[in-house]
């Protein structure tokens, strides 16, 4: 197996995933030469960024390297998530029949409204006086 490569989106974050085999018993999740748990500081994002690798139960077979931009560190782990999903379901279409009912490889398409001219914000109105 060569490298996979996958692209993983949420919000205004992209994260271009590479994954490999593992080189030796100790495999690495690096985030923009970081690695995940100094990038991410709560476990809520560690988990997030390990859940497609725990639930195919293939955690310790991949060095994985992503370069992530864009959004916050919420959105960014989302990508990530994704993306690593979609290389495992490349890697093993199997992967799909575990992932796809945890919702892992829907991409979510909620973004931010724009503002609209003559409003305060997207949905909010100056305010209005009858008299």
């Amino acid at each position: 197996m060569s490298i996979l490569h996958s692209l993983g989106r949420r919000k205004t974050a992209v994260a271009r995933v590479y994954m490999k085999p593992a080189a030796k018993s100790t495999p690495t999740i690096t985030v923009n030469n970081r690695d995940y748990k100094e990038y991410f500081g709560t476990e809520a994002l560690h988990y997030k960024v390990e859940q497609p690798l725990r639930l195919v139960e293939s955690f310790e077979k991949y060095d994985i390297k992503v370069n992530v931009n864009g959004g916050g560190i919420t959105g960014q782990a989302e990508a990530i998530r994704l993306g690593i999903s979609r290389a495992l379901c490349e890697e093993n279409p199997e992967n799909r029949l575990v992932l796809k009912p945890e919702g892992l490889l829907t991409r979510d398409p909620r973004m931010v409204e724009r503002k609209k001219f003559g409003q305060k914000k997207a949905r909010k109105r100056f305010q209005f006086s009858k008299r």
